[in-house]
């Protein structure tokens, strides 16, 4: 069998080893080549997730409060009646509340660090800092409260003491950050947090900012009488004074010594002494004063340069100011030409970008440079960023960007950290790289710029869901967010509809 088999094959034509070899290697080249294609297309295609900063969040769910991360982890499960609050949200220090009596509002208080770990457990009644402007609600950033035998003192995040328990209250100036008003013996004293030292012993019966900062000084009064002292606590105007007005510039201040308002300068030097009602603001060595219910803007020699005419003044840059009149807003120099016509509802000068916002009775907006030529006209701003110099314009249905030079931008060329694009065909929406591929295909009603977590909220079907930062579905559309104002996702967490809350809900 063996040799009648052997014969047969003997019979057969024998191979070309050469020609085998060759279409072997033809075959090997071709296949690497067609990967080699497929490679080039996915790392042209390839997006990586986003990395940021760990960020924290409140998260409320089944009742009760929690804390998760910006990759959604779960830091606190939601298990306090109480709202876990976070001082800093880049911080892993969580305070929460538990074993709360409304009767005789008494409660206590406990640290968690992001390992969920208690910490400053040498302090009792640990609290944040709490800080407002209107529904603008913040925390001081790195100072807390504790409690001792009905007495409060101050540490920082650290759990070093910068102040003994001591105090009856400790609270912030409302609207002023970096500012602490301790109380003792029913005298204030400010708390400077930044610098986490007493700048203002406990010697005044009220305390307040001079400009809505803490950086030029306090307005103070001792038994009736105001005075001033700088924001590291020197005296600048001794308490002699009925009334100091909340206006301060170039060293000079608005004050009553009982004879009416005066302006005078650090050194008690009378520069203006009456002729006025009150004064708005010091910029320079002019001055907007108010009398008989307008305003106007003369010198520091009291020479007018804007007449009293005015319902409304409001300085802007070099010798410009926005003025009222007749109910509507323009703008005028220092001696009193009209530079932009009174046409406007309302007008701010944005002074890190150089530009005017001015708004139309219609609710479009007009955008003026320092020129005073209208670069953008009657828009409608969805957002006016000033960490990365760009305004989001809504345009009909779609959106555009341009930068602070008013040149138009693509979302690519804006949102440089990005990781997805925001692109729409049809009336569908997706999501493209910063090489303009599309990694996520036009299947969306609506859907949202990636936030700066790497998060893309998408609608479908009247539903809302979220994308990952390299595209992939994390949550299928299933949420109906009809009563939110404001649409944003952590992971599968979206935003509550209370936006003053800052909270996130499933």
């Amino acid at each position: 069998m063996n040799r009648i088999r052997g014969r047969r094959f003997d019979d057969e034509p024998k191979l070309n080893i050469k020609k085998v070899i060759a279409t072997i290697v033809a075959i090997i080249v071709i296949i690497m080549v067609i990967i080699s294609i497929k490679n080039l297309f996915s790392k042209n295609k390839k997006v990586n997730v986003m990395s940021v900063q760990t960020t924290y969040f409140t998260v409320y769910d089944n009742g009760k409060y929690g804390v998760i991360d910006n990759k959604g982890n779960e830091i606190i499960k939601p298990s306090y009646e109480e709202m876990v609050i976070i001082p800093d949200p880049t911080k892993g220090l969580f305070i929460c509340t538990y074993e709360v009596d409304y009767n005789t509002e008494s409660y206590k208080t406990k640290v968690i660090n992001e390992s969920g770990k208690e910490i400053l457990t040498n302090y009792e009644n640990v609290q944040a800092l709490e800080n407002k402007i209107e529904n603008d609600i913040w925390y001081e950033n790195n100072l807390l409260t504790y409690k001792k035998d009905g007495l409060y003192g101050l540490i920082n995040f650290s759990g070093n003491k910068i102040t003994e328990p001591e105090y009856t209250d400790i609270h912030t100036l409302e609207g002023v950050s970096k500012s602490i008003i301790i109380e003792k013996n029913g005298l204030r004293g400010v708390v400077n947090s930044t610098l986490e030292k007493v700048v203002l012993e406990c010697e005044y019966n009220n305390i307040a900012s001079i400009d809505g900062t803490s950086d030029n000084g306090y307005i103070v009064n001792k038994d009736g009488k105001y005075g001033v002292v700088s924001a590291s606590g020197k005296p600048v105007l001794e308490c002699n004074y009925t009334e100091i007005k909340s206006v301060t510039g170039n060293n000079m201040y608005v004050a009553n010594d009982g004879n009416g308002l005066k302006v005078i300068d650090n050194t008690l030097n009378v520069i203006l002494d009456g002729g006025f009602d009150d004064v708005k603001s010091i910029d320079g060595e002019n001055i907007i004063i108010q009398k008989s219910g307008s305003y106007g803007v003369i010198n520091k020699n009291n020479e007018t340069k804007i007449p009293v005419e005015y319902e409304d003044l409001k300085y802007s840059f070099d010798n410009y100011y926005i003025a009222k009149k007749d109910g509507l807003y323009g703008i005028v120099s220092l001696d009193n030409v009209i530079c932009v016509n009174f046409t406007y509802t309302s007008m701010d000068y944005i002074k890190s970008t150089n530009f005017y916002q001015a708004d139309h009775q219609d609710y479009t907006t007009d955008i003026i440079n320092k020129s005073f030529e209208i670069k953008l006209s009657n828009i409608i701003i969805s957002e006016l960023n000033l960490d990365k110099d760009y305004i989001r314009v809504r345009d009909g249905s779609e959106y555009k960007y341009y930068n602070f030079n008013f040149e138009e931008k693509t979302n690519i060329e804006v949102l440089k950290s990005n990781t997805l694009f925001l692109v729409k065909k049809d009336g569908k929406y997706g999501y493209v790289n910063n090489n303009g591929d599309l990694i996520v295909n036009y299947i969306y009603d609506d859907a949202k710029e990636q936030n700066s977590f790497g998060y893309c909220a998408v609608k479908k079907d009247g539903v809302w869901g979220v994308l990952e930062s390299d595209g992939r579905v994390i949550l299928e559309p299933s949420v109906n967010l009809d009563d939110s104002l404001y649409i944003d996702f952590i992971a599968s967490w979206h935003l509550y509809n209370d936006t003053d809350l800052n909270i996130y809900v499933k």
